[in-house]
């Protein structure tokens, strides 16, 4: 029978629990309703920590993005003191201090550098004035061969006066005034940049021993040796390849001297110099920076000249890219000409200009330190592992068997002649 109720539906009041009276079991429907609604304790807990990592992620992407200039010319000057490493390493072992033994290698490095760049100025800052000496006669010739080939009537004197008043002049020479401070704060730039590159790159070849030991602490003994191993190895390989670029700026050099000699240009020497160093030691826009100077020289004293120097840069730039450089960095470096071409494009992709100038050092030695940890086997002797299987043979002689009728009956047995 069911529990009376009051008036109005209302419980009876002997439903309704007493002051003090104990909770009613766990399966009873409202505390089991009210239980379902509650929050974890683990929740906010879990919340606050999502919170703290992703703000941390986000500080870290923020500095990250803040430093990485200062961690590509961290990148540099670390590959430039392994570069110096052997030079200073031998002046250390004849007792010098390591300290003067890199202040003397980067002394050198400097007094050469700024030599060639004064040297070159000053050729550069002469033949642009005797560009601007010579200019009223390169345009009287060229409006001489318009007015020959064309039936025009032009005069330097009218083409002249269209060139100063023209709206494009006006503009550019604004615009030239303006950019005046962009220009300084660029070089300015540079040279704080440059100036950085080479403080790190002293430390770290001056205080390669101590930096070696101050890594080689916090690992086991095992580890101390696979990280000295690597050390030794990105010496080897990074000075190999700049011995193979430095091979590559002297037959650049000997060939557009060659070619500058032949026809005429002053300065041969220093431009095959400027030619070689710079597309060498240069990436990306080296090349083009190389060939500039030599065209601009050749066009004062030829202006098909200028075609020829450009032509030639052209081609042999195609001939250093696809038969020069992959062997020469095969040799030197010790990777395949494909792996080298591979890394420079994936170099240029992540990093830049720095990435195609240190890739195919950094790739090399990585190859040779995972090189020592693959095992290998001894190659099986079947001959189509050198290549010396012709592919074809077995088709041939597939060929010759179903032409040959007579050896098909020779081989078939003898009750095939009653079918």
């Amino acid at each position: 029978m069911a529990p009376a109720s009051g008036a109005g539906g209302r419980p009876a009041p002997e439903d309704v629990p007493a002051a003090g009276a104990p909770a009613r079991p766990a399966g009873s429907p409202a505390p089991a309703a009210a239980g379902s609604a509650r929050m974890p304790r683990w929740l906010p807990r879990a919340m606050l920590l999502a919170l703290a990592l992703y703000a941390c992620f986000q500080l870290g992407s923020w500095a990250f993005h803040q430093l990485v200039g200062l961690l590509i010319n961290i990148l540099i000057a670390f590959f430039l003191a392994l570069a110096i490493e052997p030079a200073v390493g031998r002046m250390a072992a004849r007792g010098m201090r390591r300290g003067l033994a890199t202040f003397l290698v980067f002394l050198t490095v400097a007094v050469v550098g700024i030599g060639f760049v004064v040297l070159l100025g000053s050729m550069l800052a002469g033949q642009i004035v005797e560009m601007v000496e010579d200019f009223p006669q390169y345009l009287d010739s060229l409006i001489h061969w318009i007015n020959q080939t064309f039936h025009t009537e032009l005069s330097r004197v009218e083409v002249q006066d269209s060139v100063l008043r023209s709206d494009w002049l006006r503009k550019y020479v604004q615009n030239s005034a303006t950019g005046v401070l962009d220009v300084s704060a660029t070089v300015l730039g540079g040279l704080f940049r440059l100036l950085t590159i080479f403080l790190f790159s002293f430390y770290f070849a001056a205080d390669g021993p101590r930096l070696r030991r101050a890594l080689c602490s916090v690992l086991p003994p095992h580890r101390q040796a696979e990280v000295l191993r690597a050390w030794e190895i990105a010496v080897d390989k990074t000075g190999g390849y700049l011995y193979s670029r430095g091979l590559m700026a002297l037959c650049s050099g000997v060939a557009h001297y060659v070619l500058l000699e032949i026809l005429g240009v002053p300065y041969a020497p220093a431009l095959a110099v400027w030619v070689g160093l710079v597309s060498q030691f240069i990436p990306t826009i080296g090349t083009y920076l190389a060939g500039a100077l030599p065209m601009l020289i050749a066009f004062t004293v030829n202006p098909w000249y200028a075609l020829w120097v450009l032509a030639f840069v052209v081609v042999y730039q195609q001939f250093e890219n696809y038969v020069l450089q992959p062997k020469l960095t095969a040799r030197t470096v010790d990777i395949h000409p494909a792996v080298a071409f591979g890394s420079v494009v994936a170099g240029t992709a992540l990093l830049g200009a720095v990435g195609a100038l240190i890739a195919i050092p950094a790739v090399a030695t990585l190859q040779a330190f995972l090189g020592a940890y693959v095992k290998r086997y001894d190659v099986t002797d079947d001959p189509r592992v050198h290549g010396h299987r012709r592919y074809g043979e077995a088709v041939v002689a597939r060929l010759q068997q179903a032409l040959q009728p007579g050896r098909r009956d020779q081989n078939a047995p003898a009750g095939d002649d009653d079918a």
